[in-house]
């Protein structure tokens, strides 16, 4: 099995989630997102796929938390956007070693299965690039690039158009739900909700629903 390095984007948390405002309420939103990415990158360090978590991020209370589980913080030196920061976590992984592959993973996967993952990176590893589209079909969620080959992420939007014409593989697999379902919106939550999602996201919003209830 080939083992891969992660690289997964995070913007400061005050920032993170604007679409979950229907949802989740503006104290509720950054609490959430760093829950999502928390329970994400728990599940990757739990695949056996995977060899390690390079987290790109400028978040002071994130870069602490995402530590204590064992990922590598990568400060995001660019500060020139998502697909930037990308290809600079991609360097950084590279720096220290020169020949991994390694894969993008989405922060907001809050449902995120170990052994779905696996069998995503498994599919991953027989293409020179590959990707998975999210849910919505229209998004990357995971891009995947072999030793010796350039990521060239090309997140945000219609992402899915993207790499494709990009040249990279789409990975068609059924029953890897949990890799594919990230959360921008309301209907997003519940459908990874749905799930069954990781820990500190079932907390985190237990309480803050509450809260908001209340």
């Amino acid at each position: 099995m080939a083992v891969w390095s992660l690289v997964v984007p995070l913007k400061p948390l005050a920032l993170a989630k604007s679409r979950l405002a229907d949802t989740a309420d503006e104290a509720l939103r950054p609490y959430l997102a760093l829950a999502f990415a928390l329970d994400t990158v728990a599940a990757a360090l739990a695949c056996p796929a995977v060899r390690d978590v390079a987290v790109v991020t400028d978040d002071p209370a994130a870069t602490a938390e995402l530590a204590a589980l064992g990922a590598r913080v990568v400060p995001d030196t660019p500060a020139a956007g998502l697909n930037a920061a990308l290809a600079y976590g991609a360097g950084a992984v590279r720096a220290r070693r020169p020949a991994a592959a390694v894969a993008v993973l989405n922060a907001d996967l809050p449902a995120l299965r170990p052994a779905e993952l696996t069998r995503v990176l498994t599919t991953a590893s027989i293409f020179p690039r590959a990707f998975l589209t999210d849910a919505a079909g229209i998004g990357t969620t995971l891009l995947a690039a072999a030793s010796g080959v350039e990521l060239r992420p090309a997140f945000g939007g219609l992402s899915r158009r993207r790499h494709l014409a990009s040249g990279a593989a789409e990975i068609l697999l059924d029953d890897v739900d949990s890799v594919r379902q990230d959360v921008d919106t309301g209907d997003d939550l519940r459908a990874a909700l749905a799930l069954g999602v990781g820990p500190r996201t079932a907390e985190r919003w237990e309480t803050g629903a509450h809260a908001m209830d209340g």
